[in-house]
């Protein structure tokens, strides 16, 4: 893996200067309309993926934590405990489905942050969103891109999260980075994007999530 020591680091306010104007400013009109299929989601490498029933559609939300690390931003990651009933073990974003007491899929991250992994909310600085995204199983998510202070500490809730990890931004951001893989899902070839990096194996909504976010800051 020392391809990742040749990677040029990725600034904080190099990348919130670029981030500035392609974000959205809130979240789209019909994140959560039930008539309209959005754009983005598992179903863009396997169509079939797209649950038809918008109805049925549940609405989530995610944050995309950017630590502002002076020398190189990162992402900061959890692994999902190995018990847990859906997406047992693998890599994801600190978020969840919203619950009627939060106000906006802001308020579903930040609440999430803190009760998954301790992440208080006075460490994050919301940049902006990206487009919704539908995961096969049915959840809308709307991503929320945030920088984070390397001042935050962590405290896990040991029933959701495993552990958590960073990964620089470059890396990322990387198309070359960006890879489609297969395998068999419900009787079909299901294709998706993955970015491994050392021992973690980022793929599914995770990385379609991060593709989405490459797209829409430096994708022309």
């Amino acid at each position: 893996m020392s391809t990742m020591n040749l990677l040029t680091p990725i600034t904080p306010e190099a990348f919130s200067e670029r981030a500035v104007g392609r974000l959205l400013a809130s979240p789209a009109p019909d994140s959560f309309d039930p008539l309209v299929t959005p754009r983005h989601g598992d179903h863009n490498l396997a169509g079939r993926l797209a649950p038809l029933d918008g109805a049925m559609h549940r609405a989530a939300a995610v944050l995309i934590p950017i630590v502002a690390h002076p020398v190189g931003a990162s992402i900061l990651l959890t692994r999902r405990a190995e018990h847990m009933k859906d997406h047992a073990g693998q890599i994801a974003f600190p978020g969840g489905k919203m619950d009627a007491a939060d106000k906006s899929p802001l308020n579903t991250a930040l609440r999430e942050a803190q009760e998954e992994i301790g992440l208080d909310r006075r460490f994050i600085a919301p940049l902006g969103y990206l487009d919704p995204y539908l995961s096969s199983s049915g959840f809308r998510i709307v991503p929320v891109v945030a920088m984070v202070d390397p001042a935050h500490r962590l405290t896990l809730d040991p029933g959701e999260v495993a552990s958590t990890f960073e990964v620089p931004l470059g890396f990322l951001m990387d198309p070359k980075r960006h890879e489609t893989h297969e395998r068999e899902w419900r009787g079909a070839m299901r294709r998706y994007y993955a970015m491994p990096y050392g021992d973690y194996y980022i793929w599914g909504i995770t990385a379609g999530i991060l593709r989405n976010l490459y797209e829409k800051v430096y994708g022309e």
